[in-house]
């Protein structure tokens, strides 16, 4: 599953810096795949849509921050748990129900992530 942030979040901005794929952003933002990855060119989104990199992505929340659920991998193959979950002081970075994927989809993920 990817990691997503319920509307509890209090907008502290304390799971960002922790996220190896860059892929938390604050609550407006638009986001791009190639924030914080080495990914360049066209990239194929989770929905089918090719997009360029650096393609500003409209945000997935507006109110609080959130996690682009193509850029998660729960931190699969860099920590031993997702590090926006260790750190959130409210605990409201949770498993995404809808978004069931395997290990093997996250780590793959990851690949395409970091070249």
């Amino acid at each position: 599953m990817a990691i997503m942030i319920t509307d509890e979040c209090i907008n502290c901005g304390a799971c960002e810096p922790e996220c190896p794929n860059n892929a938390i952003y604050e609550g407006g933002v638009e986001w791009a795949v190639s924030d914080g990855t080495s990914v360049t060119g066209e990239y194929a989104l989770e929905n089918g849509t090719k997009v360029d990199a650096d393609h500003q992505n409209d945000p997935v929340e507006e109110d609080f921050y959130y996690i682009s659920p193509d850029k998660c991998t729960e931190c699969k193959g860099f920590h031993e748990e997702p590090q926006c979950a260790a750190v959130c002081p409210v605990d409201c970075c949770v498993p995404d129900p809808e978004r069931e994927e395997t290990e093997e989809l996250l780590l793959a993920r990851k690949a395409k992530l970091h070249l």
